[in-house]
């Protein structure tokens, strides 16, 4: 009798390997290496975590009394023109967006109990909201037409 699983999700796979085909591939699975599966669930987890910084930006705007920019074509876009970049850009931008949410993140929970214990939240507030707008359009620039495609490099 096989055992019984109380909870599916605890399940954890034991291995990850490549089956001994040696060249990445799943052996019979006629799909390719694991690096490209990688870089697409990658690009998701892109997408998700910039919505989600927007997603707090907002309510970080709400408590500051200011009206967050509308999403527009190249903040929505912005992961999907990330991952066709590629290179040093694409590095930056992750660790980019991985800095940011790890400024809102903390700022947003202080705000959220400052708040829910009656103070007035506005000043900082309105100081993690211009540091958020300033981080995330330095990174939309990564993604702008008019950037240099190399890195600059001192004379």
């Amino acid at each position: 009798m096989p055992p019984v699983i109380d909870n599916p999700m605890d399940l954890t796979p034991t291995s990850f390997g490549n089956g001994g085909s040696g060249d990445g591939a799943l052996r019979g699975a006629g799909r390719n290496a694991f690096g490209q599966a990688a870089a697409n669930v990658s690009a998701g987890a892109m997408s998700m975590r910039w919505s989600a910084l927007h997603d707090a930006a907002a309510a970080v705007a709400a408590l500051a009394g200011v009206k967050p920019e509308p999403v527009g074509p190249g903040m929505r876009n912005f992961p999907v023109m990330v991952r066709d970049l590629g290179g040093w850009r694409r590095d930056l931008a992750e660790r980019g967006v991985d800095d940011l949410a790890a400024i809102m993140e903390p700022g947003l929970a202080a705000l959220l109990a400052v708040n829910a214990r009656g103070g007035d939240a506005r000043s900082a507030a309105l100081a993690l909201w211009t540091e958020f707008t300033a981080a995330r359009d330095g990174l939309l620039a990564l993604v702008s037409e008019g950037e240099a495609q190399q890195p600059l490099r001192s004379a």
